[in-house]
């Protein structure tokens, strides 16, 4: 239960910093690219990325290159269940 219970406070203080629960949830409606996600946040691209690389080491996200751009996703079902709850909690979703 420990083990169980540390895991659960680090998931949770990932997703604890407003930006990258912004950007959880702007992935949470599909893939999308740095370049979007800076026009989605109204943020610099140093601060994004800043955050796409916690997201990454935390294992919330995955990077896909294409060329020059790479593409951000949801890495797994865990990360959208939790997004998809708190979106209906605190935006209203019907």
């Amino acid at each position: 239960m420990t083990t169980n219970a540390t895991e659960a406070a680090n998931f949770l203080k990932a997703i604890s910093h407003e930006g990258r629960l912004m950007i959880l949830c702007h992935l949470a409606s599909g893939e999308k690219s740095v370049t979007e996600l800076d026009n989605l946040l109204s943020a610099r691209q140093a601060a994004v990325s800043q955050q796409l690389s916690r997201l990454r080491l935390e294992g919330f996200v995955v990077p896909r290159r294409d060329g020059k751009a790479i593409y951000y996703s949801l890495a797994d079902d865990r990360s959208r269940r939790i997004i998809d709850l708190v979106y209906d909690l605190f935006c209203g979703r019907d």
